[in-house]
């Protein structure tokens, strides 16, 4: 399972709505989590490296998109503090 991490394109801010969606903060901190379901996050501040169960490790921090797919079971690595708009499904 991979995580994909990406920019966006022009005018898919507001085609996907982003701004629409829930936004979560975390502090620096580091912590297991499995995806129940598929989540879309866009980055608005901060620095993350999410590493699989399988060793795969991504890193991404503001302006990205990150799409995470349902069952991935991973280790979250909050090295500054995060800001994201998120939508699941």
């Amino acid at each position: 399972m991979k995580v994909e991490v990406r920019k966006l394109l022009p005018g898919e801010f507001e085609k996907l709505k982003i701004s629409d969606w829930g936004i979560w903060r975390c502090g620096a901190s580091k912590f297991p989590w499995k995806y129940a379901e598929r989540e879309t996050c866009y980055i608005l501040e901060g620095e993350v490296e999410v590493t699989s169960s399988t060793g795969e490790t991504v890193r991404f921090g503001p302006k990205d998109l990150v799409i995470f797919p349902e069952g991935l079971e991973c280790t979250w690595n909050v090295i500054k503090p995060v800001k994201k708009h998120y939508n699941f499904g």
